[in-house]
């Protein structure tokens, strides 16, 4: 990584020699787009533009400039003008698709995947992005072939293709990291890391930082709040939050804002400026609440900002990166054997190391009638992001239909035809689709208060509830889950673990189903179960987030502990609970 050139200031001196040189101007926008610097970007392309008016290449970094800068009525504007004048060009075309799916665009992000992919049916890069285009929008054509070709081109190294996307696949925890490091690898090619930071007095208070894009009305703001708040009143910590998103306005921002030390607003800034601010802030210890996810700032990571840094919460596998250095998670969603295909350290707290909003209230949800629901009947539901439904998934849920007479599966509503699809599925398995009941989605409070309707969740595989398995269990549903063997695979597993509530997590799709089955037709053993989860809630750690504050400042001091003596990071245990 030290051998790393940026290479925009010869570009820069060369335009100055040359400022008629389009190509050369083409070339500096997509180098500074790299760089995470949207608005020099765009300048650049508009000189392209300026001198060769039309030009594809220079209306594709237009197009991504504008989307960089969430301006995204823009960019698919210049993005479809970049793909006519070069409709054989699959590059634009996938930069294109992406700027649809934005603006809600889904069947059209479809076609525009599926032409990209017609143009170079051999390139896996693209073969990655119209199957995870197509799992969302539950398209399961050709999914076998898709999939085959993207885990072929992982084990022979020839894609970078998106970690966060692999997740859905039926991969093992080996394939994942090796996907992972593929990415890894590219970034380390074009980061240049920041000098090793000043050693601090061993006796200064240890500052720890959270990256992260979704500091708001999202699933890790959601999930990490009370958290901040417990951490806040018991001390010891510094915390300092950098922002990548923009201010939503929405209550839980302004709680993370009271909650931290410093709210660093740094949307929109270019990596290295990013780095700055948290070399600049003294960040100890810095929590990548981002990973691989969408949104995120892998080459912010990369430079090294912090001595200590941590992949924790948004990312359920391996970063397989080597700028971090632990993995925060407990013994179930992490067992020894598969914190061997980790490239970090675990570090395993001694309780479900997802917190959770516990200020959340569940109000009196809407009737039934309103909500879409029968009168009567076993409400079954997944609320599980399209994306992580199958055909396996699918059909077990439909299995649980088709034994419990006049049940129905409540499911959140898919972009696109989704739901159309999925109705089509039912179908096809002689399943009424009425029984598939969608929800579109509501803000938060309103769904959460939507789940009181729910009688039992139906988890996914390979990638089940995470977020979601936190919010039903909190309303008093119950979550069936079959636990596997990647991270991904084993959250809501640990929800359960750890809240006392084994007995929910089963062997395979067989045992799931007749679970679900015997206490769909069981009413008053659904009522026990339901009675056992709200005791538990109260007395199990899961939502006991001042004792959480106790654990992850425990633990987050003992990595600094580490660092500031010199020594390099090692497994770490928290104490046993009580």
């Amino acid at each position: 990584m030290s051998a790393v050139t940026d290479p925009r200031p010869a570009l820069r001196q060369a335009l100055r020699a040359r400022p008629d040189d389009a190509m050369g101007w083409v070339m500096l926008a997509e180098h500074e787009l790299d760089a995470g610097d949207a608005a020099s970007g765009e300048a650049a392309a508009r000189r392209a533009l300026a001198l060769r008016p039309g030009h594809p290449e220079a209306l594709a970094r237009l197009g991504r400039a504008h989307w960089m800068l969430g301006r995204r009525e823009d960019a698919v504007q210049s993005l479809r003008a970049a793909a006519r004048a070069a409709p054989q060009h699959p590059g634009i075309a996938v930069w294109l698709a992406h700027a649809l799916e934005d603006i809600g665009d889904a069947e059209g992000a479809l076609a525009a995947y599926a032409h990209a992919y017609a143009l170079a049916p051999q390139e896996p890069q693209l073969a990655s992005y119209l199957l995870a285009w197509r799992r969302r929008l539950c398209d399961w054509r050709d999914l076998d072939r898709l999939a085959r070709q993207v885990r072929d081109a992982v084990a022979r190294a020839q894609a970078s293709v998106e970690p966060f996307a692999f997740l859905s696949e039926d991969a093992s925890a080996a394939e994942q990291r090796r996907c992972a490091a593929l990415r890894a690898a590219v970034i380390a090619r074009a980061v240049r890391p920041l000098p090793p930071a000043p050693a601090r007095d061993a006796q200064a208070p240890v500052r720890a930082g959270f990256l992260s894009n979704g500091f708001g009305n999202h699933p890790t703001g959601l999930l990490t709040v009370a958290l901040f708040e417990a951490l806040r009143r018991r001390g010891g910590l510094e915390l300092h939050l950098f922002a990548l998103n923009r201010d939503d306005g929405s209550a839980i921002r302004r709680r993370l804002g009271a909650a931290a030390d410093v709210l660093h607003e740094v949307a929109q800034q270019p990596h290295a400026m990013v780095a700055d601010a948290i070399r600049r802030a003294g960040v100890d210890v810095l929590f990548d609440l981002r990973g691989w996810g969408g949104g995120g700032a892998p080459e912010v990571l990369a430079m090294r900002p912090a001595p200590v840094q941590v992949n924790w919460l948004a990312y359920p596998g391996t970063s397989a990166a080597p700028w971090i250095d632990y993995v925060l998670a407990d013994r179930f969603v992490l067992p020894d054997a598969l914190a061997a295909d980790f490239s970090e350290t675990a570090a395993w707290l001694p309780r479900c190391f997802q917190p959770s909003d516990t200020a959340r209230v569940v109000a009196e949800p809407p009737d039934r009638a309103a909500c879409g629901l029968p009168a009567h009947g076993v409400v079954f539901c997944c609320f599980n992001n399209s994306y992580k439904l199958n055909p396996r998934s699918v059909a077990r849920a439909l299995e649980v239909l088709r034994g419990v007479p006049g049940s129905v599966l409540w499911l959140l509503s898919g972009p696109g035809n989704a739901d159309a699809r999925l109705r089509e599925f039912a179908a096809g398995r002689g399943l009424d689709p009425a029984r598939l009941v969608f929800m579109r989605k509501q803000p938060h409070p309103d769904y959460l208060a939507r789940l009181r309707h729910a009688d039992l969740f139906l988890d996914t595989d390979p990638y089940n509830a995470h977020t979601t398995a936190s919010d039903a269990l909190w309303a008093g549903c119950p979550v069936l889950t079959v636990p596997g063997a990647t991270f991904a695979a084993r959250v809501a597993g640990s929800l359960n673990h750890h809240l006392g509530l084994a007995h929910m997590n089963v062997a395979d799709d067989a045992a799931f189903v007749a679970r679900a089955i015997a206490l769909g037709n069981d009413r008053a053993a659904l009522a026990a179960l339901r009675a056992e989860l709200a005791a538990r809630r109260a007395d199990s750690g899961v939502f006991d987030m001042d004792g959480f504050a106790v654990d992850f400042a425990a633990m987050t001091l003992a990595m600094a502990r580490r660092q500031r003596k010199g020594e390099a990071p090692a497994p770490l245990q928290g104490p046993a609970r009580p």
